[in-house]
């Protein structure tokens, strides 16, 4: 009687018999792209298993990582984008994605805490609805690639308050507080009192958080405000406006910084007589243009994302 051959001899065991196999199962999808995206995820993985000799107690950990990932993404946390953002991935999609022709306000990436249908406000309204910081007057243009103002773009901000928190974060803050959209006039103007951002660390409480403190990273973000802005025949924009006196703009924990989004506040007085409504203490403000790039809107709408947070 022949002796079964010894798996140190079956060809079926050998590493890279086992990702042959693998690659060979996607093979009936109808979805040439889905095949292609499978295919290519099971070589990198399998190739970074083999590359670093990952045992069996160190892929155990990984899925306890992934698990406790889950368990803490909510409605109002979404601990996965911060992986995607911290590993520099959510960049990487965005210059890929936006490949913007020279003159266009360059993107970057969207962040954890966007909130689908932020109040429609008059021009000039403020998004602070209770005290959040030193006031910011913002006020500026949407604008085509030929310096022509573009009517009727919606102009969707929301930003961190004094507290470093934003309003999804903050129990004590209205559902509304520090967000708002803007339809910009015929001149293609659009303004809106805010407060100067500071800068602020990602939630580190989680997965995510142990990730950094063990490899000696930081969590914090240089100060910025989000900005999308939409408009029929133009490609949609997401992106950041960060202050340019900010910390950590060398050194910002998901890599989003990039030089022509720095822009510089200026210092107004009290007594200002350029001030805002209401305002009675020093300000700031900043004069900002928006330059879209042609295409179909619809192609880059963050809601088509499926990011509500």
């Amino acid at each position: 009687m022949t002796s079964p051959p010894s798996p140190a001899h079956d060809s079926t065991t050998r590493p890279e018999s086992i990702t042959d196999r693998v690659l060979e199962s996607f093979d009936a999808s109808p979805d040439p792209r889905l095949r292609e995206i499978m295919q290519s995820l099971t070589r990198h993985l399998h190739g970074f298993v083999s590359e670093v000799g990952l045992t069996e107690d160190e892929w155990a950990g990984a899925i306890r990582v992934l698990t406790a990932t889950g368990h803490i993404t909510d409605e109002q946390r979404q601990e996965f984008i911060l992986w995607s953002d911290t590993l520099g991935v959510s960049m990487l999609v965005d210059a890929l994605s936006h490949r913007l022709p020279p003159g266009a306000t360059e993107s970057t990436v969207l962040g954890p805490f966007y909130v689908v249908g932020s109040p429609l406000r008059e021009f000039g309204a403020n998004i602070a609805e209770q005290e959040a910081g030193t006031p910011a007057w913002v006020h500026g243009q949407v604008l085509a690639l030929d310096g022509t103002p573009i009517p009727g773009a919606e102009v969707d901000i929301w930003q961190n308050g004094d507290n470093r928190l934003y309003a999804v974060q903050d129990d004590d803050a209205p559902d509304d507080h520090l967000r708002g959209r803007f339809v910009t006039d015929e001149a293609g103007r659009f303004a809106f009192q805010a407060v100067r951002p500071v800068p602020y660390p990602i939630p580190d409480d989680g997965p995510v958080g142990s990730m950094l403190e063990a490899v000696r990273r930081h969590p914090w973000r240089p100060a910025h405000i989000h900005i999308v802005v939409r408009a029929p025949g133009f490609a949609s924009l997401t992106t950041h406006i960060f202050d340019a006196e900010s910390e950590y703009l060398e050194c910002d924990t998901v890599f989003a910084v990039k030089p022509s989004l720095l822009r510089t506040f200026k210092h107004r007085a009290a007594d200002d007589p350029g001030r805002p409504a209401g305002v009675e203490v020093p300000w700031v403000s900043l004069e900002l243009d928006l330059v879209l790039a042609p295409g179909g809107s619809e192609a880059q709408d963050v809601v088509d994302r499926g990011r509500t947070h």
